[in-house]
């Protein structure tokens, strides 16, 4: 087993860790909402009202209709959330507990075409749980990636355990089914990742890499340890570190408990939308697990005060979700934090001690100062502040040059944590991804 050490990079560590407790939370609603993927344009199939199972479709991809957004609960469309320009933000379905699911037909993985493979996740829904780089949009089925990358360990502030979450879920053969899946659907390998301190999963994944409760040995499967500090957990890195990302080429990627879905899926024929999630932050009376439903609303779960700030996901690269309460669909951590609001009289005077700064960004809009501590905490062998500064006047040579392909905006975070001048560094390179996207395509 091949082992990488990252060494840049750092471990912000903040209260509210989740002690290792499950609790089972049935969601009363669950919402999809199209802006958790980016470049989709929704096109509804469902109106208020309308009964759905597990699996029926709410909404397709208009730049690829054989993308489908299936619900996650049977039950009853509660309600379709427009924004501005009568954009699509959400379609809830309140649900009635059955879960009665869609019949997709169990199948062997092994007795499937690629193509067919493929079918089946696109009908059932389970398929925008996979991902490419480069611009962090759901895979394109019609694209071969050069090599397929699953995380199995995450290293963001309070980030839940995947060890845990793994043995809780025991669902090994559902997790070797994924991956016989995956590593059908690519040329290259699939690359296993995993933590030096998994013990779970690199059981499991030792088990996986014979395949042989299930198919035989699959040869394109290739396990990593990884050993570091965060960013090492995220699949930008391991990208990286493994087989960077050149102009034209492709990846996909995507989590643990989403290989399991698609296991699940070949396995029983329907769509396991089951998620264990993690309540986390200072603000949260009793952090711990809970194993719920893909987007589920976590309001009824989080005991709060009212001055706090709920975020799905972590909160370098997490989403505010404080005004409607459900979780976004690729994540499986919830973090709630103090909003940061409480000024101190003079703070701006006061020493400078060794912490982080909240919320508040304690200040107006600065100068972009450069300072060249971005190389600190940047474990790309990329130059990060060129690369900013190359998107925000947006010169795709220069982007290009620079390695625009090989990263996403989460890969900026703790960038942003350390810059003295507040700039939201992660907006500035999300904008830069589009902009190529839209200019490419």
């Amino acid at each position: 087993m091949a082992k990488i050490k990252i060494r840049k990079g750092k471990d912000i560590r903040l209260a509210g860790m989740p002690s290792k407790h499950l609790e089972c939370f049935e969601p009363t609603s669950c919402a999809i909402k199209p802006t958790d993927f980016i470049g989709v344009l929704p096109k509804l199939h469902v109106e208020e009202g309308d009964t759905v199972k597990v699996g029926s479709v709410l909404f397709h991809d208009k730049n690829n209709e054989n993308i489908v957004f299936t619900s996650p609960v049977s039950g009853t469309v509660k309600a379709i959330v427009r924004g501005e320009k009568r954009a699509i933000l959400e379609v809830i379905v309140e649900s009635d507990g059955k879960n009665e699911a869609i019949d997709f037909g169990a199948a062997n993985s092994s007795e499937l075409s690629r193509n067919e493979l493929i079918d089946k996740m696109l009908q059932s829904g389970v398929w925008p749980m996979l991902r490419q780089r480069p611009f962090a949009t759901i895979a394109n089925p019609n694209d071969r990636p050069k090599h397929i990358f699953i995380s199995m360990f995450d290293t963001a502030p309070l980030a839940p355990d995947n060890d845990y979450i793994i043995s809780e879920m025991s669902q090994e053969t559902s997790l070797q089914m994924g991956v016989n899946v995956l590593s059908k659907l690519t040329d290259g390998n699939v690359y296993i990742n995993i933590n030096t301190s998994s013990t779970t999963c690199r059981d499991a994944i030792n088990r996986i890499s014979t395949m042989e409760s299930i198919d035989g040995h699959a040869n394109n499967i290739v396990v990593i340890e990884f050993e570091g500090p965060h960013p090492a957990g995220n699949v930008g890195t391991q990208i990286n570190a493994i087989s960077p990302i050149n102009k034209g080429e492709i990846v996909w990627y995507c989590y643990p408990q989403d290989v399991i879905t698609i296991g699940n899926l070949f396995l029983t024929g329907k769509y396991d939308s089951t998620r264990i999630i993690a309540t986390t932050g200072s603000a949260v009376k009793d952090p711990h697990y809970y194993k719920t439903k893909i987007g589920a609303d976590i309001t009824p779960i989080l005991n709060i005060d009212e001055n706090s700030r709920v975020i799905s996901g972590n909160v370098l690269t997490g989403t505010n979700i404080t005004n409607d309460g459900y979780l976004c669909f690729h994540d499986t951590q919830v973090t709630v934090i103090p909003e940061g609001n409480e000024y101190k009289l003079f703070g701006w005077l006061l020493p400078i001690t060794k912490r982080f700064t909240n919320t508040n960004t304690k200040g107006d809009t600065r100068p972009y100062i450069m300072t060249g501590e971005f190389e600190r905490v940047f474990p790309f062998d990329i130059y990060p502040m060129q690369l900013i500064k190359a998107c925000l006047i947006k010169d795709i040579d220069q982007m290009e040059e620079l390695g625009i392909y090989e990263v996403d905006a989460e890969d900026f975070a703790l960038c942003e944590v350390i810059d003295p001048s507040k700039t939201s560094i992660q907006q500035i390179i999300r904008k830069g991804l589009e902009f190529i996207r839209k200019e490419t395509n």
